[in-house]
């Protein structure tokens, strides 16, 4: 993703003053980072009632396929309350959504919950990311054709929520974590080391 701070627009509470300073630095950080080209970013009213600041991003990894349908999306959220929360252990907290559609064969695999969680981990840490309170679920449903559909193939949707309290406000590196599980998710390749996806116009935040 390559666009200006200016260009992203915060839920801001009724009633509560322009953004502070953390959650400028926060915002500046998020909309000057770059993202793999598969997937393509849009921002979306975020929920105002949790925190008196917040930005919501939603993503989706749809590259290679003919028509066009997601391989995986998700959405991004960053909450910002000054005052802090008590479950937060901090003023951000990054909330987080990753669904996929994967293999029929993956749904009886009973060790599936542990791998998807493990490649959140896996994100976090090849992007550096130092996080607190970090918790979430990993839901699996696994789908049947009966019927007059019986001839459609059966398939697992697969949903990975998450959140965690960064411990500053650079949240590019945080951006980049979700951005890595929603295309392993997708099934995609990770990126050698060192190797910088090229920018393309999927990647922006925009309408």
């Amino acid at each position: 993703m390559r666009t200006s701070a200016r260009t992203v627009r915060p839920v801001i509470k009724s009633g509560e003053p322009q953004p502070p300073p953390d959650f400028l630095r926060a915002l500046e950080s998020i909309g000057t980072r770059r993202v793999r080209p598969e997937v393509s970013l849009r921002e979306v009213t975020a929920p105002s009632r949790i925190a008196p600041y917040a930005l919501a991003l939603t993503g989706e990894v749809a590259e290679g396929t003919a028509s066009g349908e997601a391989h995986a999306n998700g959405r991004f959220i960053v909450l910002h309350d000054p005052a802090g929360q008590e479950s937060w252990h901090g003023t951000f907290r990054v909330v987080t959504l990753v669904r996929a559609t994967l293999d029929p064969e993956l749904a009886t695999d009973p060790l599936l919950g542990e791998v998807a969680w493990s490649w959140l981990q896996e994100a976090l840490e090849h992007a550096g990311v130092d996080a607190l309170a970090e918790g979430g679920t990993v839901t699996r449903v696994m789908s049947e054709s009966f019927g007059a559909l019986a001839g459609q193939a059966n398939g697992v949707d697969l949903e990975i929520r998450a959140s965690w309290t960064p411990t500053s406000t650079d949240l590019g590196p945080h951006l980049d974590a979700w951005s890595t599980l929603l295309c392993t998710a997708a099934g995609l390749p990770p990126l050698p080391d060192g190797v910088t996806p090229l920018r393309s116009r999927r990647n922006t935040v925009g309408p």
